[in-house]
């Protein structure tokens, strides 16, 4: 239907623009918190002057991230003496490209209805209502492992097509690592799929908008406190994020996998870099943080212990889902390059016993008391 298609279109457009934005703003983020936490000023350099003026706009070191892509635009596309040049090509879109997809079944909003929002187009919608998610899949949490591990295999692609030892050398750090805390990532999230009863991200969403001893909101970091710390810290290091950035180390591979790319093909991979940032955020808060909600909020207000309600517009609601969202998101997008300015950088032997000798184990105990709580609160074994 021609109302589907639209609605689709729009949130397709919300998506790409929200992402690009915090690709963009992360990058201001990174240097001025990092120069906050160090004491120093931070980019403070590039500016905008008003024409005919001598007012430079400077505006905290903002416009560095624009002039970086203008940079990386203009620059000479330097291309290796002996390379694959279709796998060196391709290699940077198989890095970027899912990093995009993978949002496309985060759930960024509660049911949208058109109708009430826009009254005039109340006759042409004919009460449709539309949940705010792109693909609106049973098996979204499946979907989500399965375009992140693509990446995997653009970094090792990437590594290999440059013909460079550092190059090969990257890749092949990152296809162990990122194989290995992807493991760790699953089964964290085995026990939220064994609480919740479903792989559908919009579902666990709608469960958590409930509340756990009668107070405490059925958030996923509330039911699984340790799984969302090892969840976190597995995304992190999936990411290639110091204390996990071995696949990059400037010190000891130049600029790892990457190395012999330059111009926007680099780009590529920084840019991925930082909208991962803000993907493993928004899976966080979808997994852990209740969504798009308010602690005891659903489409339709605010709902407290006691039978309190707090009835809301439709139009007051979806602003707020959709505020609610981004500033969770944001929140834990700075609290991610906190721990980048805050920890020192393992070496690659440490990285990989962490993942195989301390998470594995770990996440693997988490899961099996969960199913055992799970499986006494269902009443154990029935003779």
């Amino acid at each position: 239907m021609t109302q589907d298609l639209v609605v689709s279109v729009v949130f397709i457009v919300y998506a790409i623009g929200m992402l690009m934005t915090f690709g963009t703003l992360l990058t201001w983020v990174e240097r001025k918190q990092s120069a906050v936490m160090q004491d120093r000023i931070g980019a403070n350099r590039a500016y905008i002057r008003l024409p005919w003026t001598q007012i430079k706009l400077v505006w905290f070191g903002l416009f560095h991230g624009i002039a970086d892509g203008i940079k990386l635009l203009t620059k000479e596309d330097f291309k290796p003496r002996t390379y694959d040049w279709y796998a060196y090509a391709v290699a940077p879109w198989v890095v970027f490209t899912p990093v995009l997809l993978v949002f496309g079944v985060v759930p960024f909003g509660g049911l949208l209805d058109p109708g009430r929002l826009f009254p005039g187009l109340a006759e042409w919608f004919g009460g449709r209502t539309y949940p705010m998610q792109i693909a609106r899949l049973d098996a979204g949490l499946l979907i989500v492992f399965a375009f992140s591990s693509l990446s995997i295999i653009g970094a090792m692609l990437a590594g290999w097509a440059s013909a460079n030892k550092f190059s090969l050398l990257g890749g092949l750090r990152a296809g162990s690592q990122m194989i290995s805390y992807e493991l760790v990532m699953g089964l964290t999230v085995l026990g939220l799929i064994l609480i919740f009863g479903t792989v559908d991200l919009g579902a666990m969403v709608r469960q958590q908008s409930g509340v756990v001893l009668g107070v405490l909101p059925a958030w996923g970091v509330v039911l699984q406190p340790f799984a969302a710390v090892l969840f976190l810290t597995a995304a992190i290091a999936e990411n290639k994020r110091i204390p996990f950035d071995l696949p990059e180390a400037e010190s000891e591979l130049i600029a790892g996998f990457y190395t012999e790319y330059s111009a926007m093909k680099m780009g590529l991979f920084m840019f991925a870099e930082f909208i991962e940032i803000a993907i493993v955020s928004a899976l966080f808060v979808t997994l852990f943080l209740g969504g798009y909600n308010l602690p005891f909020m659903n489409d339709r207000g605010f709902s407290f212990p006691g039978g309190f309600v707090i009835e809301m517009s439709h139009g007051a609601v979806v602003v707020t889902q959709l505020v609610t969202f981004l500033v969770k998101v944001m929140l834990m997008c700075s609290f991610q390059i906190l721990i980048r300015w805050t920890l020192p950088r393992f070496r690659y032997d440490q990285v990989l016993k962490f993942a195989w000798k301390f998470l594995l184990p770990l996440a693997l105990a988490n899961l099996t008391l969960t199913a055992i709580l799970v499986w006494s609160h269902k009443g154990g074994l029935q003779l």
